[in-house]
């Protein structure tokens, strides 16, 4: 496998975002330096990665050498190009439209950005987030830093591949049926979808019927994706949700942990299910309950989560002149957005009944969440393909078919609004990471990133170029 990073002995280092905070305030290394030092990462692996959507060189230079205020003040990063950030277009991922430099940052934006994060531009994604790898007929693949021959997963591939690969430690990303969660698998991170509504979005995520997309980061280490949390949090409140707090160390209660190798009606496959196994042995050897369970996922739920998938698709097709403006081009969407187009129309007729089945999902959540604190499976169903097997030119069918089988247990705590956490824990057989995913009832954030922070002492989390765990 030919593996690239950029880690190496500049400002940088193998530090994570909180390592790198207390350096900065130590003193030990300045913004400016920072800033360069991740613009010169990124120059040196994307011309293979395919990682970025558009750099930003002048304002990244511009808040290095005035960052402003926040916890992360100086730590450099990048912006997932399907959320608006001003003097930046948003693209999301298409040739179909041409995207012009947005005026002001949309709300997510400003939430992220108010932390102290500097923004070195934004990282590309599948086409309006549809595929879970990005495989774009012009611009080429977003290709995996652990084997650049395998997809780095999606839709926010571009932030994962960058993140793995040292460019910068941590970046935004978000899931809408395992955005987050899929490449954090794929590229060896640590990926947690947060719970629905607990951070601010953008206008377009929070308008959907159903809201399905959550925002949060990719990183290499638990304590980044805390750190996060925690300074998002103190930005913006979901008051109706308990707070995450600051979460720095594992915790005491021993907890109820099922075990599931079955998603949406697709198993996975005989290596990954060995591997969520030996990662079931390892909680239950800290001491943690664990017996295996059937999920709460009722027959039926692929095809609703398909069809409402389809809608959004169809949605993007029949008003994207209204949403983006004169230049829209449907005719220039890729072949898996026109095929969801196409099923939407076809199966319009069961939208009411889906809607409702899938509102129901986060009742049967709950009621399973009573009987198990966490939920253990593997991120997803098999190990992570190489390029070309997730191609949108294969066409929809033949696509479709591929992509269920693989992102198998991601969709369902987008349904339910549940938190979900990938953690890097498995290695398959030829090398790459396996993700594997800990779900908890809604709000229960902190749950999961005090046993990810168990399992990281466990298990150090295997980095490209640099030192296992925390730096």
């Amino acid at each position: 496998m030919s593996r690239l990073h950029a880690f190496g002995d500049d400002a940088l280092g193998d530090l994570d975002a909180v390592g790198l905070v207390d350096a900065l305030h130590r003193g030990a290394v300045g913004t400016r330096e920072v800033v360069e030092a991740a613009l010169a990462r990124t120059a040196a692996v994307d011309p293979v990665l395919g990682a970025v959507a558009h750099l930003a060189e002048d304002r990244a230079r511009a808040e290095g050498r005035s960052p402003r205020g926040g916890f992360f003040a100086g730590v450099p990063t990048f912006v997932k190009d399907n959320v608006d950030v001003a003097g930046m277009p948003t693209q999301h991922g298409t040739d179909a439209f041409v995207g012009a430099p947005r005026r002001r940052d949309g709300d997510l934006a400003r939430m992220y950005l108010a932390t102290g994060l500097v923004p070195l531009g934004k990282t590309r994604l599948s086409e309006f987030g549809f595929s879970p790898a990005v495989e774009h007929a012009r611009q080429g693949p977003v290709r995996n830093p652990w084997s650049t021959a395998h997809t780095a997963g999606a839709s926010s591939a571009g932030s994962a591949a960058l993140v793995a690969a040292g460019a910068v430690p941590l970046a935004h990303a978000n899931d809408g049926g395992g955005s987050i969660r899929i490449p954090a698998s794929a590229c060896g991170l640590v990926g947690l979808k947060p719970t629905r509504d607990r951070l601010a979005q953008d206008v377009l995520h929070r308008s959907m019927p159903l809201r399905i997309v959550s925002d949060g980061v990719v990183t290499r280490t638990v304590r980044d994706t805390a750190a996060f949390l925690r300074e998002a949090e103190r930005v913006y409140r979901a008051l109706h949700l308990p707070p995450i707090g600051d979460i720095t160390r594992p915790g005491r209660h021993r907890l109820r942990v099922a075990v599931v190798t079955e998603g949406a009606g697709r198993s996975a496959s005989p290596e990954v299910t060995a591997l969520t196994r030996a990662t079931a042995d390892l909680l239950a050897d800290l001491g943690h309950h664990v017996e295996e369970a059937a999920a709460p996922v009722p027959d039926g739920f692929a095809d609703d989560f398909l069809l409402y998938w389809a809608m959004l698709g169809a949605l993007v097709v029949r008003t994207g002149r209204l949403t983006y403006g004169r230049s829209w081009d449907p005719s220039r969407c890729d072949p898996l957005t026109l095929g969801l187009d196409r099923h939407f129309r076809r199966h319009v007729h069961r939208l009411p009944g889906a809607l409702r089945r899938l509102r129901r999902t986060s009742a049967l959540s709950a009621a399973f969440h009573e009987e198990h604190d966490v939920v253990l499976t593997p991120t997803l169903a098999s190990a992570t393909p190489r390029i070309g097997h997730l191609d949108p030119g294969l066409g929809y069918d033949a696509l479709m078919e591929r992509v269920l089988a693989w992102v198998a247990f991601t969709p369902w705590q987008n349904a339910t609004g549940d938190p979900a956490v990938s953690l890097p824990l498995a290695t398959t057989a030829e090398g790459l990471p396996q993700g594997m995913m800990l779900g908890a009832a809604a709000g229960r954030e902190a749950t999961l990133l005090e046993l990810a922070l168990e399992l990281e002492d466990a298990v150090p989390f295997p980095r490209l170029g640099g030192s296992a765990g925390p730096s």
